[in-house]
């Protein structure tokens, strides 16, 4: 009986240091919510900061000012390129799903250039890697979405 002992203790230890499985990551959120709560609120924050406007003054530069402005831009590309990730989770895919994730891959290597560039404050690099971000955007909308999706501010009052 006393042998049984160790080896039961034995047992029981290795048991509890087994991985428990893995509990499915949350996909709750439907596509459209995903877009809105998620994707374009940083997508245009990043946006926001970047380029020039034409108005009545004269040209406006839209770069960040402030080092707060600057966070913001790039919080804004670092939640993009982690969104790229939320994309190719599973159930996530559209099809064909190997053409999504090619996209959404793409979405975050963009992004993560652009946050680089907000990092170093580089206002150029800002606005190109943004132009190649939201060419990512518009390649992935043309095939997975009918229509451009705009941000509320840029759709037209009724």
């Amino acid at each position: 009986m006393h042998r049984l002992t160790p080896l039961a203790a034995v047992a029981v230890l290795l048991a509890a240091c087994q991985p428990k499985p893995e509990q499915p990551a949350y996909t709750g959120l439907d596509m459209q919510e995903l877009m809105v709560h998620v994707v374009d609120p940083a997508a245009f924050a990043f946006w926001r900061g970047s380029g020039y406007v034409l108005t009545e003054e004269g040209e406006q530069d839209l770069s960040p000012t402030t080092e707060e402005g600057w966070k913001a831009v790039e919080d804004g590309a670092a939640t993009v390129a982690e969104a790229g990730n939320l994309l190719m989770l599973p159930g996530r895919a559209r099809e064909p799903a190997a053409e999504w994730n090619k996209y959404a891959k793409l979405l975050t290597e963009r992004a993560l250039e652009a946050k680089a560039a907000a990092e170093k404050k580089d206002r150029k690099a800002v606005f190109d890697t943004g132009g190649r971000l939201y060419e990512v955007c518009v390649a992935c909308h043309e095939k997975y979405v009918i229509g451009p999706m705009l941000a509320d501010e840029q759709k037209p009052k009724k």
